[in-house]
């Protein structure tokens, strides 16, 4: 006898792979080419604990954000950022957070808060190579800091997702330059 299962059940593969995609969707956060620009996004150097640093974020000609500056040492500086607040968002369906950028070849660091104005919030490290590239941040990977100590807590819960901040702190006075074209969640 002939089997029919594949006639009187031809959409049992896509319900099988239906809950996967939906995990898959992308969630843009930012997005400076497609009409965000500047908007939402402000610098906070160490100027907030005495520090000369200097930075600037502003929209290139060509449609991508770019973040630049210098960052000094003095006055117990060290670090130049640009941090992008929002209502918080779900992130439970995601597992990363990807970056579209072309950095200097220096060291920059992802902070991410969970809850507007957080106590503490979640950082990695990520290099730049200097050319156009998609950075892919594991949420899981994100640890807990507070004004640059490593918390004895979980890492980043993945649950909800409330600012994006970028920063560069490599203990050592240097300019540097970090273009900027979107923010999303994968």
């Amino acid at each position: 006898m002939k089997s029919n299962v594949s006639i009187r059940y031809p959409l049992l593969p896509l319900l099988i792979t239906l809950p996967f995609t939906a995990m898959a969707t992308e969630h843009e956060i930012t997005n400076v080419k497609t009409g965000y620009g500047t908007h939402g996004w402000h610098i906070e150097n160490d100027g907030v604990m005495g520090g000369v640093s200097s930075s600037t974020f502003i929209i290139h000609e060509d449609g991508y954000a770019v973040f630049s500056g210098d960052v000094s040492l003095d006055n117990n500086g060290g670090f130049a950022s640009v941090q992008y607040g929002f209502e918080p968002i779900d992130v439970s369906r995601h597992t990363t957070l990807a970056l579209r950028i072309k950095g200097d070849g220096k060291t920059y660091r992802l902070l991410v808060e969970d809850q507007p104005n957080a106590w503490h919030y979640y950082e990695i490290e990520f290099p730049t190579s200097g050319d156009w590239e998609t950075i892919h941040i594991p949420l899981a990977d994100l640890v807990p800091v507070r004004r640059g100590d490593r918390l004895d807590r979980p890492n980043f819960p993945g649950q909800t997702l409330a600012q994006v901040r970028i920063m560069i702190a490599n203990a050592r006075p240097e300019s540097f330059s970090l273009l900027l074209e979107r923010v999303w969640l994968n």
